[in-house]
């Protein structure tokens, strides 16, 4: 009886972990997917607004939503802040991926298509990679030295491009510096997860990232105000769903996972950003930048393949 009981026991653990698994899983995708649009509708609203003005815009609205989801969630009783270096953490993370890193996503959409963007963007897994080896002593095996190597020379054969006017190296240079701020931010948001639930680290990260960019205030206003309302109707998709809802989502699947698996899963959305952005906007990145694009794919998938093992074929 007794080890019946013990097998049944065996049995539902699994499968709340294969339920689990999937769960994450979805949630990652859907996070991938709508990523992948915001590429789409920064690039087709950077004429009408600007960089910072449309940063801010986008997180009013995902805050708003967010404090509603923090405040109305049923079964968690009151909030409870953090306190200390937890709430620091979520200030810093929050200042630095919804803050700085927006703006910086945002001027990149100005120079480049948003294919080409978001394959810049996405090598934030790399960079996630070397700072973990650095400041969490994963270390840097072999396996992920040829990686790094791989994936920057792609980002050399996207610059490349810009010599037929087809990409601006200051495009590259932003999307670039937009990867290194998703890379710290996700360290950040990863060890904030280890005190603080995920709806609370991303409400209050949200939150610091709107205070950061409350200077456009007064731009947001007059642009919108000077655009017809689907521009404004483009800044509340952008807050609602790939900040409030994919950030949520974002949240949960990384509370539940590594960093460096969750970052890798981001290889997915330039991709789908090419196709949608194909779609909706009619432009396909330059021949040049999709096949650097395709090299740094390569080597980041590279960094995330499993080591092999000494001793084993």
């Amino acid at each position: 009886m007794s080890s019946d009981l013990a097998l049944d026991s065996t049995l539902g653990t699994a499968a709340v972990h294969r339920e689990r698994s999937w769960l994450t899983l979805a949630a990652a995708g859907i996070t991938m997917v709508l990523w992948a649009s915001a590429f789409v509708v920064i690039r087709a609203l950077s004429g009408p607004v600007d960089p910072g003005p449309l940063a801010l815009g986008r997180l009013l609205v995902g805050s708003l939503v967010l404090t509603g989801v923090a405040l109305l969630r049923p079964g968690r009783g009151p909030l409870r802040i953090p306190r200390g270096r937890p709430l620091v953490l979520i200030i810093a993370y929050g200042v630095l991926w919804f803050g700085v890193y927006t703006i910086a996503v945002n001027a990149a959409g100005r120079y480049l298509d948003a294919g080409t963007s978001a394959m810049i963007v996405n090598l934030a897994p790399v960079i996630v990679a070397v700072l973990a080896g650095i400041f969490l002593g994963e270390g840097f095996p072999r396996q992920l030295m040829i990686g790094l190597l791989i994936a920057f020379a792609g980002v050399v054969i996207i610059a490349s491009a810009s010599r037929t006017g087809q990409v601006d190296p200051w495009g590259v240079a932003l999307a670039l510096a937009a990867a290194g701020l998703y890379a710290v931010g996700v360290l950040l948001q990863k060890q904030a997860l280890t005190t603080a639930d995920p709806v609370t680290v991303t409400w209050l990260g949200a939150l610091a990232g709107t205070v950061a960019t409350l200077p456009f205030l007064g731009s947001l206003v007059a642009q919108l105000r000077a655009e017809p309302w689907t521009v404004t109707a483009g800044v509340v998709y952008l807050g609602v769903f790939p900040t409030a809802t994919a950030f949520l989502l974002w949240s949960y699947a990384l509370a539940r996972t590594s960093a460096g698996r969750m970052a890798a899963s981001s290889y997915v959305v330039p991709g789908i950003a090419v196709l949608l952005s194909w779609s909706f906007l009619a432009e396909v990145p330059a021949a040049v930048a999709l096949l650097g694009g395709a090299v740094s794919l390569v080597g980041v998938a590279l960094t995330r393949l499993p080591l092999q093992r000494p001793g084993r074929p």
